[in-house]
């Protein structure tokens, strides 16, 4: 599972690095933060599932649970950006928050 978040965390540092190449610094930013905002609940999630895992407390319900917390944080960490970061590109971050996302599709791919 942490094969999984590290590999998010490489694609979308990849994506940063091409958009910093291609459009600057606050496009680089703005993919950094997009991804961030959901690799950041979704590394708190899998470490509590694997905790859970590892003390044979794991269910469907906390799976659900964590996944719903997963969500709702997310989307604070996405309104608390648009606020607290001036001149965030909103494609750049749509961009990154994308790529987080499909990279489980890419790590299932490589069988992580």
């Amino acid at each position: 599972m942490f094969k999984a978040v590290l590999l998010q965390a490489a694609l979308v540092s990849v994506a940063a690095a091409v958009a910093g190449a291609l459009f600057g610094m606050r496009s680089a930013v703005s993919v950094l933060v997009g991804g961030g905002a959901y690799l950041l609940p979704n590394l708190l999630f899998v470490a509590r599932l694997a905790a859970l895992a590892a003390s044979g407390r794991a269910s469907a319900v906390s799976f659900l649970v964590g996944e719903a917390v997963k969500l709702a944080a997310t989307v604070a960490i996405l309104v608390g950006a648009q606020g607290a970061i001036s001149g965030l590109q909103w494609l750049a971050l749509l961009v990154g928050l994308f790529v987080a996302l499909k990279a489980n599709l890419f790590a299932f791919l490589l069988k992580t």
